[in-house]
């Protein structure tokens, strides 16, 4: 069913892989050689740390990028955002000194929302392209390989810029935008709906996809659940490396070590998630993920070296479950006509509020010990997850792709709409 022969076997399937792989190095190392670009230019930590804000600014701007995607054809947008980003880079060869450092700045806002556009897009076109009882699997191979480029391409990227400049760097993302440019043109999806142009105006189709996911019980969940686990993760930064330093008596550089353990994790994890979403639905994989990753996080606090690594692997493999279970379930159970929005929504509630929790965990080890800020962590974790116990969330509306869009007031109810399968 969504096992990976199966997955692998389907010819879109493999080429959403593609996509994510050479997309995924692309701009792995690209968004760390502009922070060290930024770094090396102009000698400010702070303003290489812009470059990230940059990159996840656009994300607040989610619902509405994603009601432009449903009015526009799918698939033609994936290709041309794809040519478009990797023409953006290359301008970066322009770039000879601190004056042009707002260049770099430019160049990642750009990449943000290219990412959102590209998201929605995809949870479009995924839906077209690959059978509804593959979704899951072909979500948790993309994470597995999404996951493997974070352990590969920041030292290739950083290697690259060493030897050849950020220049260098730009030019490889550009090539890798390009492949995956050429994966979604390959790519033979069923029909994709475009909304009538009388469905109203933007503001009214961004409601309209707001509206779905509000009234829609066991996606709200989900997605409520994969926002907190991701959240609670960032609360807990500032603790991480307090344990580092503090309880392990380790140098700062350990926390490469760490993140290397939780990337393992969460490769591994994204190869398995596919068997437990076949197996026993979105709701049940996000609830094992949120346990896991709340037990990593309580386990931080034990001041013992494997403990913590185990902590990591175990924050590593439930931490992407969660955000699966909640992405694969937006795109089996919303409207063709609206997934694109919904999607977009989606991914803003669940990544959005982490920069705000990043920020309150560093003021809070300030106040707190670091292990009551992990223990607070843990417990928000576990506790949003507690909905998905209930009978009413564990079972997920009908998958229904070709529902005619409803207006705002008058959304259909989850359990009436028709179903894919």
């Amino acid at each position: 069913m969504g096992g990976t022969t199966a997955v692998l076997g389907d010819r879109n399937a493999r080429l959403f892989l593609g996509v994510t792989l050479t997309s995924g190095f692309g701009s792995t190392a690209m968004s760390l050689a502009a922070s060290v670009w930024v770094l090396t230019l102009t000698g400010s930590a702070s303003l290489a740390a812009l470059c990230g804000l940059c990159v996840y600014l656009p994300s607040l701007a989610g619902p509405v990028l994603g009601a432009l995607v449903d009015r526009l054809p799918r698939q033609r947008l994936l290709v041309t955002t794809s040519a478009a980003m990797a023409a953006l880079l290359l301008t970066l060869l322009a770039v000879r000194g601190p004056a042009q450092t707002w260049l770099i700045f430019a160049v990642m806002l750009g990449y943000g929302v290219a990412f959102v556009l590209l998201d929605a897009g995809e949870a479009a076109v995924l839906q077209a392209a690959v059978p509804a009882d593959r979704l899951g699997g072909v979500n948790s191979l993309r994470m597995s390989v999404q996951e493997g480029m974070k352990l590969v391409a920041p030292p290739a990227g950083a290697a690259l810029f060493t030897l050849h400049g950020g220049s260098s760097v730009a030019v490889l993302s550009a090539l890798a935008l390009g492949v995956a440019a050429g994966c979604y043109a390959a790519l033979r999806p069923g029909p994709l709906p475009v909304a009538a142009p009388g469905d109203g105006s933007l503001l009214r189709r961004t409601r309209v996809g707001m509206g779905f996911l509000r009234r829609h019980a066991p996606l709200r969940a989900l997605v409520g659940t994969g926002s907190a686990a991701v959240a609670m993760s960032g609360l807990s930064n500032a603790a991480a490396y307090l344990v580092i330093v503090g309880d392990l008596g380790r140098a700062p550089e350990f926390a490469g070590v760490l993140a290397a353990a939780q990337g393992a994790g969460s490769v591994a994890g994204g190869l398995l998630c596919g068997r437990v979403l076949d197996r026993r639905g979105e709701p049940a994989a996000a609830w094992w993920g949120a346990a896991l990753s709340a037990l990593g996080l309580a386990l931080q606090s034990v001041p013992s070296t494997p403990v913590v690594a185990l902590a990591r692997v175990l924050i590593g493999v439930g931490l992407p479950w969660t955000v699966i279970a909640a992405m694969t379930a937006v795109q089996r159970h919303t409207p063709a006509e609206l997934i694109g929005r919904v999607a977009a929504t989606a991914n803003t509630v669940v990544f959005a509020p982490t920069a705000l929790t990043i920020a309150l965990g560093a003021g809070a080890v300030e106040l707190l010990d670091h292990r009551l800020v992990l223990g607070v962590a843990a417990a928000g974790t576990l506790l949003a997850a507690t909905p998905l116990l209930t009978r009413r969330h564990r079972r997920t509306a009908t998958p229904c792709p070709t529902a005619p869009t409803p207006g705002a007031a008058e959304l259909p109810d989850p359990a009436t709409v028709s179903p894919r399968r």
